[in-house]
């Protein structure tokens, strides 16, 4: 049995680096930029942030894959590495749509490349990072196919992009104006949040597919909830982390990075407990 579980853990260890090595390469072929020159040559922290986020959704997509009941040793081989070819594959594809719906008011590759706008990288972290958690939830478990798996991305996609605008409506600034003035807190409070939210949106998505039209009322009413508490929590927090000040003036006034820290962080430890009880 140890020998057994030894020749397991050595083959998805060994699966999960090719795996790498093909994300590694999809993304150097769809962007326009050469990732290894701005990473040594330039040495581009915004570019590397963004990737940090990104490696991590492979990581993610790949024990999204791994979990669920074995099959069987080359089953479970097999099915392991289609789904996660297949989240892969939904990653890379979410880019241009979250570079369109998300941060539309400007062009990220000029802020990442030409201005190396680090709030922009950490945007690209969380976004990343969130749609890897999506694409998770959205492989794991049992029935549903291919056909489940999309779906569910779609609709984890879409429920981002909600989530923006409602985050941006609720600041006490504008996510977009402060980006471009390089205001690195608001980027990594913004990006946590969007973390924070695709916690839930994973949970949602996990599990055996039972039905659509059940599947689907869960997936919405998980989304409501954290449309709804997330917010609040950040709004109560906002004032209660800082007594007599608010993390979101400090923010905006100071761009104080601490602060868009402890925003992202009280947002995804809720987020956890939220997905937890539901």
């Amino acid at each position: 049995m140890v020998v057994e579980d030894i020749t397991k853990a050595v083959a998805f260890i060994v699966m999960y680096v090719m795996l790498f090595l093909v994300a590694k390469s999809l993304k150097g072929f769809l962007i326009p930029y050469k990732i290894n020159n701005e990473l040594t040559k330039e040495d581009n922290f915004a570019v590397a942030l963004a990737m940090c986020g990104y490696y991590l959704a492979s990581a993610a997509i790949f024990v999204g894959a791994l979990l669920g009941p074995t099959q069987g040793f080359f089953e479970d081989l097999m099915a392991v590495g289609g789904y996660s070819l297949l989240g892969l594959v939904l990653l890379n594809g979410s880019r241009w749509f979250n570079d369109k719906a998300i941060l539309r008011t400007f062009c990220d590759t000029e802020q990442l490349i030409k201005e190396r706008n680090v709030g922009v990288g950490a945007v690209h972290f969380g976004i990343y990072l969130a749609t890897g958690l999506i694409a998770a939830g959205a492989i794991s478990g049992q029935g549903g196919g291919i056909a489940s798996c999309i779906v569910f991305f779609i609709l984890g996609q879409l429920s981002l992009v909600l989530f923006s605008l409602i985050y941006n409506k609720l600041s006490p600034y504008n996510i977009h104006d402060e980006l471009l003035k390089k205001n690195t807190a608001s980027g990594i409070a913004f990006g946590g949040n969007l973390i924070a939210l695709s916690i839930v949106i994973m949970n949602a998505a996990s599990g055996n597919f039972i039905s659509w039209q059940q599947d689907i009322t869960l997936f919405l009413i998980y989304n409501v909830i954290a449309f709804v508490f997330l917010p609040v929590i950040r709004v109560v927090m906002d004032r209660l982390v800082v007594l007599g000040d608010s993390l979101g003036r400090e923010i905006r006034d100071d761009k104080n990075i601490g602060a868009g820290f402890l925003e992202a962080t009280i947002a995804i430890i809720f987020a956890v407990i939220l997905a937890i009880v539901l």
